[in-house]
């Protein structure tokens, strides 16, 4: 998946959550904190947005775990929980936002040809039954997707302020 979808699906995931699971009530941070968590998966990928943002640390990521593996784990997301339970319990909406961002980027990516290692260290990669070929025709109608759901999200959000 390219960056701008994994962002319009780490905050439609994180307004989904805050719907259905989480208390954060659209907490502008929490959102952020999503959007931010989408794309930390792709730390281990040097041409991703965050991997040009930082390049020694994605170069080290990649050149010892690979692309798709521990940063797109169930170990990954746990690495990060448990953290922020021992260094930042009290910034609970940004780690529920950075984890709600990162999980929608592992479903995401575990949507592609390739999938994912779910259960790294494990080498079994998990995909879904359907396939979405990155910067494919179907990738940008689940971006337009996504984006409408943030829209329809937002104006009922909206709505009920005012």
């Amino acid at each position: 998946m390219t960056g701008k979808t994994h962002v319009a699906g780490g905050l439609a995931l994180c307004m989904a959550a805050d719907t259905f699971l989480l208390p954060h009530s659209g907490t502008p941070l929490y959102y952020v904190a999503g959007m931010a968590g989408a794309l930390i998966p792709d730390i281990c990928h040097i041409h991703s947005k965050i991997g040009r943002r930082l390049p020694l640390l994605s170069r080290a990521i990649s050149s010892i775990f690979g692309h798709r593996t521990l940063t797109h784990s169930l170990l990954f997301l746990g690495i990060w929980a448990l953290i922020f339970h021992i260094f930042f319990a009290e910034y609970t909406m940004i780690r529920d936002g950075l984890i709600v961002g990162m999980i929608s980027h592992i479903i995401l990516d575990a949507s592609t040809v390739r999938g994912v290692r779910l259960f790294y260290p494990l080498d079994f990669r998990v995909r879904l039954p359907f396939y979405i070929r990155t910067g494919g025709a179907f990738e940008r109608v689940l971006f337009l997707a996504l984006s409408l759901y943030i829209v329809i999200y937002s104006l009922d959000t909206l709505k009920g302020w005012l």
